[in-house]
């Protein structure tokens, strides 16, 4: 590969790179799963603890402390609110998960920096799939207590992957352009721990949209974390269809997210060896 000739920055160059390192994308991932409870006692088993005990105290907080209800009609019980904010807990980790991880990304493998055959690109595909894997457990937890409380899952809930694309797209896009500034300016990783607290309070996790006054919700719908937890919500909890036309337009401004992110990161990844 010749050193200086300019790094690809076409959305069909991402989406190659990806199928090309299929293969050490799937090794990272699953050394970063592994790594991160090498040497405790109760390995993977935290993964399942960490969400259940979370879920615990969120709720106990917000519904017995501060009496908050989701407004969902009828005789809602503490169990009912604790499966809609685990909803909102799950969609919202991800994101916050590869957001905060990302300004290292490229800094904490600055050997890989050196080695021009290394794809760096991949990195923030890695935290992704590390961060999807806690997801899927927290999805599996999930709709094992909707068949403990209800004694069935929606069939609804088939839709959730779909829900998660623009997501996915979103923090891969954001992932990219943070993972490259990161390198650049080290007061990124600070700035993003804050950032992502304030996106949580200002996302529909604790609360519910429709407990907002009407011009407070035209605002919180320019998030576009509050259409993907809302409509996950309704999938998997309330068995409604997804609004396919919005989420279509989602889908898209996550595309539009992603290129930028890879071409911003390809664009100025040549002066990663210089800074580091």
């Amino acid at each position: 590969m010749n050193p200086h000739k300019p790094f690809p920055v076409s959305p069909a160059s991402a989406v190659a790179s990806m199928a090309r390192n299929r293969g050490l994308i799937n090794q990272m991932v699953r050394r970063e799963i592994l790594g991160r409870y090498r040497g405790s006692i109760m390995g993977l088993t935290w993964s399942f603890f960490n969400p259940i005990l979370m879920l615990a105290v969120y709720t106990f907080v917000f519904s017995v402390v501060f009496k908050a209800r989701w407004g969902t009609g009828g005789e809602e019980t503490k169990t009912q609110f604790a499966i809609i904010l685990f909803v909102g807990m799950n969609i919202f980790g991800l994101f916050a998960e590869t957001l905060n991880r990302a300004p290292t990304l490229v800094t904490a493998n600055a050997n890989y920096v050196k080695k021009v055959i290394f794809p760096l690109e991949v990195l923030p595909v890695v935290a992704i799939g590390a961060a999807l894997f806690h997801t899927l457990i927290g999805v599996a937890v999930l709709l094992i207590a909707l068949v403990l409380m209800t004694g069935s899952i929606p069939a609804t809930a088939l839709a959730l992957p779909l829900v998660m694309v623009p997501l996915l797209l979103l923090s891969l896009g954001l992932g990219w352009i943070l993972s490259s500034l990161g390198v650049y300016v080290r007061d990124v990783a600070q700035t993003v721990g804050i950032a992502t607290t304030v996106i949580m309070f200002l996302s529909p996790v604790f609360y519910s949209v429709n407990a907002l006054p009407e011009g407070y919700r035209k605002i919180l719908m320019l998030n576009p974390l509050t259409f993907i937890i809302e409509q996950a919500r309704a999938t998997v909890i309330f068995g409604k269809w997804p609004n396919l036309p919005a989420l279509s337009l989602h889908i898209l401004g996550g595309l539009v997210v992603a290129w930028a992110g890879y071409w911003w990161f390809q664009k100025t990844r040549r002066g990663f060896a210089d800074v580091l």
